[in-house]
């Protein structure tokens, strides 16, 4: 069996909430879900189970929020150039 990651991908997953958003949280996500699903089958030590999960989980958060600040800062923009429009009428 190969040793876990769980250190690893939890600590991306946690980096990814911090600050560094998308860059981490990403491979948080998909690193943590092959993980789990080498686990399931035998490949991988199971130990690491637990901070896979949380690492996978804190990287899906991440993802969400930063997808919604990410629309959050195109509607504030538009909400910008359309009150720019109207002023210039």
């Amino acid at each position: 069996m190969r040793p876990h990651r769980g250190v690893l991908i939890l600590v991306l997953g946690i980096l990814g909430l911090v600050g560094c958003g998308i860059i981490t949280a990403i491979p948080a996500w998909v690193m943590g879900s092959g993980d789990l699903k080498e686990m399931d089958a035998g490949l991988i030590d199971p130990a690491g189970r637990s901070m896979t999960q949380a690492g996978k989980i804190c990287g899906i958060i991440s993802t969400i929020l930063f997808c919604l600040a990410l629309v959050g800062v195109l509607i504030f923009f538009l909400f910008v150039a359309g009150g720019a429009a109207l002023q210039q009428r």
